[in-house]
């Protein structure tokens, strides 16, 4: 059993709050500054060292640990997802972003003692930050047997080639470990049994992050998406996770929480972008009119408040269904939850943008860049139709059978 990192879990939302008040909040553009000010774009912002130190020293620190850890279950770490993702960045103040968040959850499930030490503690304390690398270029990721990426054991040694991108963290000088999924046995009959996945340190030689990618114009920094090349990357044997062919079994471990955890932030997006296009409706006049005295403006607000709510509730009890079953006999809620809850954000935040006029499409707001977060997750950790068709299958089984 593991101590309780938490002596009063239900006020933790109360207090998370009133620090995105008075720390958060008033310095977002500080934030912006301070970031377009760096020479180095995915360097540190000094300000978020500065908030980190606070979050930690308030008892705000690694909210996201699960439960068996000792940390908060799903249905209390959602509405503090919630709450940190109103602001993009803000996450990685409580040390709760993706996809270190997912990361860690792999170092704790399936990593040995000695790689616990080297590499959790040190993502625990927010002193490093760590990638996943599993998506391909050459090949739809979203089937992940399709991976290319060899890891080929030789002695006491793995050997990794490969291409990876879209990958998260990759260009943030903090970044140290790459989490890598490849094949070990790409003639195993069975297709789930021919990937591992291994742990390759971001300074081993072969390892080359290509370029910076860009997702509708944004770049994501500090963080950063990047190509990245494994080219006859050695590392010793003990860096496997789990153990050959294990890979597929570890993605669908660490792939479910994460996919809920976005959702919970994009809720985040979504309702503080109706908040903005409420105060935006009563302050902007035309053709003789509040904008919140047209039709077409109040419908677009009762539809978006209509659909943020739905979408809360079905990921509350997503939450609450993987706290009573886990995650992996939840798969159908997940993926109910995936399909729906960026969709919504998508479409909520583009309404606001529209009630918005011109400048909803600039940095001025928050709005854009959270578009943009709504719409790649639409793609990250599967995108809709891997969903669709999966739960589908599984839904038409259930009720065709009796």
């Amino acid at each position: 059993m593991h101590e309780p990192l938490f002596s009063d879990p239900a006020g933790l939302a109360d207090r998370l709050q009133a620090f995105m008040d008075k720390h958060v909040y008033p310095h977002e553009h500080r934030y912006d500054e301070q970031l377009h000010a760096m020479p180095n774009r995915f360097a540190t912002v000094p300000l978020m060292e500065e908030l980190k130190a606070k979050a930690r020293a308030e008892g705000l620190w690694n909210l996201f640990v699960p439960a068996g850890h000792g940390g908060l279950t799903n249905a209390q770490y959602a509405p503090l997802a919630e709450i940190m993702g109103r602001v993009l960045w803000s996450p990685e103040v409580f040390n709760c972003n993706a996809p270190d968040t997912g990361n860690m959850e792999v170092f704790m499930k399936y990593g040995t003692p000695a790689q616990q030490e080297q590499w959790l503690k040190p993502l625990l304390a927010g002193e490093i930050r760590s990638s996943y690398a599993m998506t391909e270029p050459d090949v739809a990721s979203s089937d992940a047997t399709n991976v290319q990426t060899s890891i080929r054991r030789d002695g006491d040694s793995y050997v990794i080639n490969g291409r990876k991108w879209f990958i998260t963290n990759a260009m943030y000088e903090r970044t140290k470990i790459f989490i890598v999924m490849g094949k070990s046995d790409p003639d195993n009959p069975n297709r789930h049994l021919q990937q591992s996945q291994i742990l390759v340190p971001k300074d081993t030689p072969g390892v080359r992050v290509v370029r910076p990618l860009t997702t509708l114009g944004y770049d994501d920094a500090p963080q950063g998406h990047a190509e990245v090349v494994f080219d006859d990357v050695r590392v010793p044997a003990e860096n496997i996770l789990l153990g050959e062919g294990r890979g597929f079994e570890i993605a669908q471990g660490r792939l479910g929480p994460g996919r809920i955890h976005h959702c919970m932030r994009l809720i985040g997006c979504a309702q503080r972008a109706l908040e903005f296009a409420c105060r935006r409706s009563v302050s902007r006049t035309t053709f003789g009119r509040k904008l919140a005295e047209h039709q077409s403006v109040r419908e677009d607000i009762a539809k978006s408040f209509a659909e943020v709510e739905q979408a809360r509730l079905l990921t509350l009890k997503t939450a609450q269904r993987m706290d009573e079953v886990g995650a992996k006999e939840a798969m159908d809620m997940i993926a109910a939850t995936k399909i729906t809850v960026p969709l919504m954000a998508q479409t909520v935040i583009d309404r606001c943008m529209q009630i918005h006029g011109a400048g909803g499409l600039t940095a001025d707001y928050f709005m854009a860049e959270a578009f943009s977060y709504a719409r790649w997750c639409r793609q990250a950790d599967g995108p809709d139709q891997v969903h669709m068709m999966a739960l589908g299958k599984q839904i038409i089984k259930r009720y065709a059978e009796g």
